[in-house]
């Protein structure tokens, strides 16, 4: 059964006001127009926990922050592509995961910081996260990096492992936390959830969407993952609530990438809202606890002194 902490999570995401913001597609674009007038500040927070330091240097002219276990030598290398319909700036949650993930894996985050739409569109973006990866790839092994990313981030995130993939470089893991998939948005199960997703609603999102895919098609895979081929790609995870207009696609994702022979693990929660790992709910401890063990490569998460227990 879900939590109490899990189930006051609706109607506090709906007080909030998250849904009006992609109600229609006017207060998406009044959402970015002020956006653009006043940017969100994009650091991580000035106070980490204990046990992590930061950097940020420049990669090609985006911001690029490192998040470290301070005191001991990293065992890998995670990117991490945060959320945010591609309007929205890194927040709070995303740099809490951020922090969680060095410390418990005793890996570095690299967190680009990749311009928003209409900006940055797929076309621009997602070859950018690639070539970062690539990189990475060939100075510590592809096996020794891993990226991850949240709802639009995720879509980001296996755009840019699919093109590696057609560079015959597979990644450790890519762990996909309710990723867009099919930016049409047109799965017919989504008309039965949508009511109920106290998060997520299409009018909005479509035009977040079109402002992100440029001139692309919304059928190119840099766009929507879910139409590219999934044979090649390395260990892959998905996160996602049953309580999220994305769940249907990701159950589509890991049919198709079972089927092409990837070594897949689907984490289904039943009535849990987008996103929920970045939730201070039981259900998130737990997802988060799995993602770490699982960037681990199936190893037990760190319990060494000065290492930061996974947050409530």
């Amino acid at each position: 059964m879900p939590s109490l902490a899990s189930r006051m999570m609706p109607p506090i995401l709906t007080a909030l006001g998250y849904r009006r913001r992609f109600a229609s597609a006017q207060a998406t674009s009044d959402l970015v127009a002020a956006r653009r007038l006043r940017p969100r500040p994009y650091g991580p927070p000035r106070i980490l926990p204990r046990g992590v330091g930061v950097s940020v240097d420049q990669d090609h002219g985006w911001p690029l922050y490192t998040v470290f276990p301070s005191g001991a030598e990293p065992r890998g290398q995670i990117v991490y592509v945060h959320g945010g319909a591609w309007i929205n700036q890194i927040a709070l949650q995303h740099w809490q995961l951020v922090a969680e993930l060095a410390a418990t894996t005793g890996s570095r985050v690299l967190v680009p910081i990749y311009p928003l739409a209409p900006q940055g569109t797929a076309a621009t973006v997602v070859p950018q996260v690639a070539d970062l990866l690539k990189r990475l790839a060939a100075s510590d092994g592809a096996e020794n990096v891993s990226v991850v990313g949240d709802s639009a981030g995720g879509q980001i995130a296996l755009a840019a492992a699919l093109l590696l993939r057609d560079a015959h470089v597979a990644l450790a893991h890519t762990v996909l936390i309710a990723p867009a998939l099919d930016l049409s948005l047109s799965n017919p199960v989504i008309d039965a959830l949508e009511p109920n997703d106290p998060w997520l609603v299409r009018p909005g999102l479509r035009a977040a969407v079109e402002l992100w895919r440029g001139e692309l098609p919304l059928d190119n895979p840099i766009v929507s993952p879910l139409f590219g081929e999934m044979a090649g790609l390395g260990p892959l995870a998905v996160f996602a609530g049953t309580r999220d207009i994305t769940h249907p696609d990701c159950e589509l994702l890991v049919s198709k990438a079972r089927a092409a022979g990837v070594a897949t693990e689907f984490h289904e929660a039943p009535g849990m809202v987008h996103v929920y790992p970045l939730l201070p709910i039981p259900e998130g401890r737990q997802a988060r606890r799995i993602m770490a063990r699982l960037l681990r490569g199936g190893q037990d998460i760190l319990t060494a002194p000065g290492s930061v227990p996974p947050a409530d």
